[in-house]
């Protein structure tokens, strides 16, 4: 992906609130028709500098896009070191240690002697930023011939091959289903939408499978861990990724840039008509 505006983009002002930079990625729970339900302008006269929210999927190079944007008068929602507090585990899990499963991160390979000390087999295991399509093998490790093994795939994957590994205490969730033994298995787990420090949606994160929500009793507890996580971080656009473990407890199971984030279950339309009123209340003040 380019670093810049490239043919094809869009840049327009959402309802007269709310800059947005899009890119079709072909992925459905990614991408949203902005222009069918909702006011899209494109100024003539555009101010010399607007701060765009970017929907082009993730970017190759943030701190490279953000430099390349500027120069076309446009300033992304995060600059380079809110993008990596949000998106890379080195960064947001000092912030949330006490909010999230144990991890250890490596910039080569895993040292197995470290893992069974620290941490104890079985663990979880993913990229620094991410997972590689929920693949259940590269994920939950048993002990060190299986890791030696994952290692070998990671290597290899497009997605994990150039990330730092993350290991993780491999802590019980409450299941909901488990369909295919080669994904990792779903668990009773949330994605909420953060939009400076306010909820703007929250919905189930394995969204194909079995349908499931919050009940009343648990909505508190577990937006109020999610909002903790948010407002340590304190990044504007933030997805948090919250799950209930066997005991009851919820936990932090992933941060990221909710500019680069698939909507899951939230309804897309109700996420940005609520960023569109909390940006026209706060330039109301």
């Amino acid at each position: 992906m380019s670093p810049g505006l490239d043919r094809g983009d869009d840049l327009f002002l959402l309802e007269d609130a709310v800059w947005v930079w899009t890119r079709p990625v072909g992925v459905p729970i990614y991408d949203f028709d902005f222009h069918r339900l909702m006011a899209c302008r494109r100024p003539h006269d555009r101010p010399d500098e607007v701060v765009a929210v970017a929907r082009v999927g993730a970017l190759d190079d943030h701190e490279a896009s953000h430099a390349a944007l500027l120069r076309d008068g446009v300033r992304l929602l995060h600059d380079p070191e809110q993008y990596l507090r949000a998106t890379r585990l080195p960064r947001w899990y000092p912030l949330l240690a006490d909010l999230t499963p144990r991890s250890l991160w490596f910039e080569g390979a895993p040292d197995p002697a470290r893992i069974a000390d620290e941490l104890g087999w079985p663990i979880f295991m993913k990229g620094a930023r991410q997972t590689s399509r929920h693949r259940r093998k590269l994920s939950i490790i048993a002990g060190p011939d299986e890791l030696a093994r994952a290692l070998e795939d990671y290597a290899q994957d497009p997605i994990l091959g150039w990330q730092d590994v993350v290991c993780r205490s491999l802590v019980s969730l409450r299941p909901v289903e488990d369909p295919d033994p080669e994904r990792i298995p779903s668990s009773y787990e949330f994605r909420t939408f953060w939009w400076r420090g306010e909820l703007v949606g929250c919905g189930r994160y394995w969204w194909e499978g079995r349908d499931y929500d919050l009940t009343p009793d648990e909505r508190g507890p577990a937006l109020d861990v999610a909002r903790e996580a948010a407002r340590r971080l304190d990044v504007p656009f933030l997805v948090v990724d919250i799950a209930q473990r066997t005991d009851g407890a919820w936990t932090v199971i992933e941060c990221n840039d909710a500019q680069e984030s698939g909507y899951a279950g939230v309804s897309p339309f109700a996420l940005w008509r609520e960023v569109v009123r909390l940006e026209r209340a706060r330039r109301a003040r």
